[in-house]
């Protein structure tokens, strides 16, 4: 099984695969929300991430300051004073393979915490589209469906999400160029994995 901390394919960026270090970095309820927002919504303070997440803003700070540790986040430098920093995501793909981290004792709690809250944001997303109000443009444009009767290979999966991720990466703005007016910021997410098949009674 392979996870990306990234939601969206982001061709243009500098790759990095997460390590044990980092991955014991990330996976923290607060600080992947925290990272969350900064990737979603773009750079923030302590302050505005604290009133978002109905935090203290000195816990959000500590958050902030060990993301920036581990590399997930950066200052955002000219911007903000000493008091009151921005922060930023960093400027690099993170890619977690969790086959690096299966068979270490020291890290599976780490990447239980991480694969469940991810999960979780993933649910999160979904949930807040179905609960707003959306015009008929939107709301027939969006879809949430699912193909339950596929029967693949590894490969054959594997070479499936390949395709898609590629279908995804077309449909992706590079790197300066404006949007389409009248264009939103849109999720995609993706869930695909095997099932134990269940015998009939």
């Amino acid at each position: 099984m392979s996870d990306e901390v990234e939601s969206t394919p982001e061709p243009a960026r500098p790759a990095r695969r997460i390590d044990a270090r980092s991955l014991r970095g990330l996976a923290h309820p607060l600080r992947m929300r925290i990272f969350e927002l900064l990737s979603l919504d773009g750079p923030a303070t302590a302050t505005r991430l604290a009133e978002r997440l109905g935090e203290n803003t000195g816990t959000v700070s500590w958050h902030l300051r060990h993301l920036a540790e581990h590399g997930f986040i950066e200052e955002e430098a000219g911007r903000g004073t000493k008091r009151e920093r921005w922060w930023r995501r960093a400027g690099v793909s993170n890619e977690l393979n969790t086959a690096d981290f299966r068979d270490d004792p020291d890290t599976r709690g780490a990447l239980s915490v991480y694969v469940h809250e991810l999960v979780q944001q993933y649910f999160n997303r979904v949930m807040n589209y179905v609960g707003e109000d959306w015009d008929d443009g939107w709301r027939n444009a969006g879809t949430l469906a699912d193909w339950p009767d596929l029967r693949l290979t590894p490969g054959q999966l594997a070479a499936l999400n390949a395709e898609l991720a590629a279908v995804i990466a077309r449909h992706t703005l590079a790197p300066g160029t404006a949007p389409a007016p009248g264009a939103l910021p849109v999720v995609v997410q993706l869930q695909s994995f095997p099932r134990r098949e269940r015998g009939t009674v």
